[in-house]
């Protein structure tokens, strides 16, 4: 006999592992008996896809951070090549949420373009990754909905704080050298 399963009382694992062991002596004298825990191999079979999921998080983070970064560094340079059309607006009576809009509203479709193009391509690693599992859940509709809202959420608040200060800035100022 190679393996043999023994269902444990709870609270008295020690004590059957004990009387186990006697018994192996027994009939296997010379052998030690080499037992692990179901519970304990089941978990060790997905270490790996818990540390993959931690690297995972850590590393979407940091894309996230610095696409982020990148946002805001396109949106201060589109405010500053668009600063003398916004003053004139400004001065013509454009309120500054309508200047706000229509900065973001440029950067959004980029981030449009983005998801689309990202979300067929997700679905498809996604269900190619879960294959190899056993059990794996099915991904529903509304998963990519959410992340895409996520990524449309954080460039929005990325993109309205530098077309806050551009909207906010005295056309004044911008319309000085003309």
């Amino acid at each position: 006999i190679n393996t043999v399963l023994v269902k444990l009382q709870p609270n008295a694992e020690q004590a059957t592992i004990a009387r186990l062991q006697q018994l192996y002596a027994a009939y296997n004298p010379g052998f030690t008996l080499d037992y692990t825990f179901l519970d304990a191999d089941y978990q060790a079979q997905y270490i790996a896809e818990r540390r993959v999921a931690v690297l995972a998080r850590y590393f979407a983070g940091l894309a996230i951070l610095i696409s982020a970064l990148g946002l805001l560094g396109l949106a201060a340079f589109t405010a500053e090549r668009r600063r003398k059309e916004i003053g004139i607006r400004k001065a013509l009576g454009a309120s500054e949420l309508s200047i706000v809009w229509l900065l973001t509203g440029s950067l959004t479709w980029l981030v449009v373009v983005a998801i689309v193009l990202a979300l067929p391509l997700s679905y498809l690693l996604l269900q190619r990754w879960l294959e190899g599992f056993a059990y794996h859940v099915t991904w529903q509709w509304w998963y990519f909905t959410a992340a895409g809202m996520g990524a449309l959420l954080i460039a929005w608040l990325t993109v309205s704080v530098q077309a806050w200060r551009a909207a906010r800035r005295n056309p004044v100022l911008s319309l000085r050298t003309e």
